[in-house]
């Protein structure tokens, strides 16, 4: 049987840690593929005859796709998150 939390002790909306550690990993992995996709956007922006500023537009490139992506993902994680913690509150409060 479960031990029962003590009465005095307040309820925490906070996630586990193995859930912010796997919304971490998911913010890393985003935004490496981010910016991989941003670097071979940089590529597009050069024409067949030659690309002098090859380098600026991959870096340029895997810059912005890694903080697009790496912040989208923080957003759904959050919430996420959020949801975990109101739905843990929630089953405590309708426990007898």
């Amino acid at each position: 049987s479960m031990a029962e939390r003590p009465s005095s002790q307040p309820l925490s909306a906070l996630p586990s840690v193995r859930a912010r550690a796997l919304a971490f990993a998911a913010i890393l992995v985003a935004g490496l593929a981010g910016g991989l996709i941003g670097y071979g956007f940089g590529d597009l922006q050069c024409t067949p005859g030659g690309c002098p500023s090859r380098g600026t537009y991959h870096a340029v490139g895997a810059l912005v796709g890694a903080v697009f992506a790496a912040g989208g993902t923080a957003v759904v994680a959050v919430l996420a998150l959020r949801a975990m913690g109101e739905w843990r509150a929630i089953a405590d409060r309708e426990r007898p």
